[in-house]
């Protein structure tokens, strides 16, 4: 059933090299991999390699405890799915083991939405999930605009 899922998420998507969009992945049965700093530091270094890569550019992160939301730019010929399927696969690898759920949910930005609302909603999770009091108090995330 999850495959069957997954393999939905996928219809109808289309990369368009400096598009927009809003990623989000979940981890491994929910599991709350990223409480510990190292594990989320090695995702949040695998985001700057796609960067320095010219792969993607990330606006704004928050890496939670079980998932990551990413607002990214494709900057590359190469697909969405592609680049996050090589964050995901990287950051597994050096973690060794099994750290993501299959697929993940993206959104296009369209050019009427507003980057930086966007970019607030998305690292002002750890406020609304009672993680910590002030944003700044928590340790996994990033803002271009902030």
């Amino acid at each position: 059933m999850l495959r069957l899922h997954a393999k939905n998420l996928r219809k109808g998507r289309y990369s368009q090299n400096n598009q927009i969009y809003l990623i989000t992945t979940v981890t491994a049965q929910r599991e709350p991999i990223f409480t510990d700093l190292f594990a989320a530091r090695i995702v949040i270094n695998t985001l700057k390699e796609e960067h320095v890569r010219g792969n993607a550019e990330t606006l704004a992160f928050v890496l939670m405890p079980d998932h990551l939301h990413w607002l990214m730019q494709l900057t590359n010929s190469d697909s969405l799915s592609k680049v996050v399927g090589r964050i995901k696969s990287v950051s597994a690898h050096h973690l060794q083991q099994q750290t993501w759920q299959t697929g993940f949910h993206d959104h296009a930005l369209r050019k009427e939405e507003a980057l930086v609302s966007t970019a607030r909603y998305i690292v002002a999770n750890p406020l609304r999930a009672k993680l910590v009091e002030k944003i700044t108090d928590y340790p996994h995330w990033d803002a271009k605009w902030l």
